[in-house]
């Protein structure tokens, strides 16, 4: 049977990928949009380039990339948005339709750091990445640590 899913049919394809090789996932994707209307998403860490990504990403054929902004001190929130927003600008230069910034839903979802309380976020982040012209939203991980 071809069919390994049984009568699911997938509309896309996320790539999170954290491990391993970074090589041959620019090739899938090319591959995936082949097939016609397939969406394509990644989660890259937002370190740039990202370590398993960067290629597939430089392609062009996502639909929407979320930025891992935590456990990544260089580029997350720390005391201060400066390195956050540095990196979110960075980010918005590779071409994708919609770009969201994934932040930590509370302190112990992101044991390395990255969290950003309600008030700073509403003040200090989004008026910044809500005037990117990809801007596409924030993405909270993990709901489970959100009590």
């Amino acid at each position: 049977d071809s069919r390994p899913l049984g009568a699911a049919v997938l509309d896309g394809v996320d790539f999170d990928i954290e491990s391993g090789s970074g090589q041959f996932w620019d090739v899938l994707a090319q591959e995936l949009k082949n097939f016609g209307q397939v969406i394509l998403s990644a989660a890259p860490q937002c370190p740039i380039p990202d370590a398993h990504l960067d290629a597939a990403i430089k392609t062009g054929l996502f639909d929407s990339v979320w930025v891992q902004f935590y456990n990544n001190p260089p580029c997350m929130f720390a005391d201060n948005a400066d390195n956050l927003l540095s990196s979110w600008n960075q980010w918005t230069a590779f071409p994708t339709s919609k770009l969201y910034m994934g932040l930590p839903a509370a302190r112990e979802a992101a044991p390395s750091g990255g969290f950003i309380p309600a008030d700073v976020l509403i003040s200090q982040v989004l008026p910044t990445i809500k005037a990117s012209s990809n801007y596409g939203g924030v993405m909270l991980w993990s709901k489970a640590f959100d009590k």
